[in-house]
């Protein structure tokens, strides 16, 4: 199947829905078929328990594997009132986790309002930390001690332990300043034992291959961090590239989007489809809107009653049981051992 680079696009559909049909055309092997030859009629909710928020595309990196195509060029961002909607929403929920996303997150001006509002109801908050965004600028040298103050849980991108493939996939300079700022979190307690700080890493192939055991890849991280760096963590989560934004821009141009499709659909694993992060997750866009997880959000896919697919609209009872949109990127959280925001799921 030819398709052309997104670079180049001559359609008149958005960014988004062109991904969708670049996806949806590939292949005659549909995701829903695969999931109703497993015994799963449809992905439905089991129960929200971790409530995820982009606070903004705006970043002070390019990674190549973005699938948010966040950058330092990029404008959208929450604003103070959908945040002000959120925390009324979730108030007397009982949802306990807020899970903050960008972008960089931190680079949003109501960031750490935010946090402490989350904080006051009493809901554990995770930020997505790129780490370099605690070097970027003095503004934000203070985060470490933001983050221990607040007993935030935060989850860092480093995508090896090696300086070359790290700087390859994420730009020049990136592993050292990784380096410099997980030890800057590992002076406050992040990451060792009987601090209660949490600090967990994440890992992306840098390629268009799936990614190798969770445990053993945990091992081999650990071992190499604290040998050359001092450096301790808590778990590192193993994420598989997802075929949309810029990663799919980069299989398209580097021939690798048939190779890497019929990789994802011949590893289809019917158990991490069970337990994959939508069925407990919801995702709120910068705009406020409702999607069943992060990556439909970056395909424009809310959830699917349009009369609850805002957060002012927010109706727990519906998103606790609703079903789950679905395409054909689905075989990305549910090839090998799975994939979600916290690492595998089977």
């Amino acid at each position: 199947m030819l398709v052309k680079s997104l670079k180049f696009r001559d359609s008149l559909l958005s960014v988004a829905e062109e991904q969708v049909s670049i996806l949806s055309n590939y292949s005659d092997r549909d995701f829903s078929s695969y999931l109703k030859n497993s015994g799963i009629e449809k992905l439905t909710s089991r129960k929200v328990e971790i409530f995820q928020v982009n606070l903004g595309k705006m970043c002070n990196q390019t990674c190549r594997h973005c699938h948010v195509d966040a950058g330092p060029d990029r404008k959208e961002i929450m604003t103070r009132q959908t945040m002000e909607t959120i925390l009324e929403k979730l108030s007397g929920t009982g949802i306990r986790t807020a899970d903050l996303t960008g972008g960089a997150p931190e680079m949003n001006p109501d960031f750490k309002w935010f946090v402490k509002e989350l904080r006051l109801l009493g809901i554990h908050v995770m930020v997505r930390c790129n780490l370099t965004i605690i070097l970027a600028n003095p503004k934000y040298n203070d985060l470490p001690d933001f983050f221990k103050e607040n007993n935030v849980e935060v989850v860092s991108s480093l995508p090896y332990y090696q300086k070359s493939n790290t700087d390859r996939q994420r730009g020049e300079g990136v592993f050292e300043s990784s380096v410099k700022a997980l030890q800057m979190l590992n002076q406050k307690g992040y990451g060792r034992d009987g601090t209660g700080l949490l600090l967990n890493l994440v890992y992306n192939p840098s390629g268009a291959f799936l990614p190798g055991s969770q445990a053993s890849l945990e091992r081999d991280f650990k071992k190499e961090l604290s040998e050359k760096y001092g450096i301790v963590f808590n778990s590192l989560f193993t994420i598989t590239n997802m075929p949309i934004s810029r990663f799919l821009e980069y299989l398209i141009d580097s021939g690798n989007y048939e190779y890497y499709m019929d990789k994802l659909i011949d590893s289809f694993n019917a158990s991490a489809a069970k337990n994959v992060m939508c069925t407990n997750t919801i995702s709120v866009g910068w705009d406020g809107y409702i999607y069943d997880c992060d990556f439909n959000q970056m395909l424009e896919m809310k959830v699917m009653d349009e009369s609850r697919e805002h957060i002012r609209d927010f109706d727990l009872e519906y998103l606790d049981s609703r079903e789950i949109a679905v395409g054909q990127h689905c075989f990305g959280c549910t090839a090998g051992s799975g994939s979600s925001c916290g690492g595998a799921v089977a």
